[in-house]
């Protein structure tokens, strides 16, 4: 069991990073298409009425959004490895308590 422990928490650890990379690409692709809607949309109003559209009222609800979203995503991504891992350790730790041991056998 001793010798599996340091692939678990590799696995683990390479599933978080993975999970955290998903989160901040899709964070970050979520406000960048926000912003653009904002430019854009600022544009139309500005020409069609002679408004302003605040930035404010547009990315607030957009980064939310977006944390939201980014939040779900990672966290089914590192729910779904964790227990995943911990099934896959379970079944080799059953594997290997099933074998019989190679020591005494010559």
């Amino acid at each position: 069991m001793s010798g599996r422990r340091p692939a678990v928490v590799t696995a683990v650890v390479l599933w978080l990073v993975f999970a955290f990379l998903v989160w901040n690409v899709i964070f970050d692709r979520l406000v960048v298409l926000a912003g653009r809607r904002y430019s854009h949309d600022a544009t139309v109003l500005y020409r069609t009425t002679g408004r302003y559209l605040r930035i404010d009222d547009v990315m607030r609800p957009a980064i939310a959004h977006g944390a939201l979203v980014a939040s779900i995503s990672a966290g089914a991504i590192a729910l779904v490895a964790l227990v995943l891992i911990r099934i896959a350790a379970a079944r080799s730790q059953a594997s290997d308590i099933a074998e019989p041991s190679d020591s005494g056998a010559r």
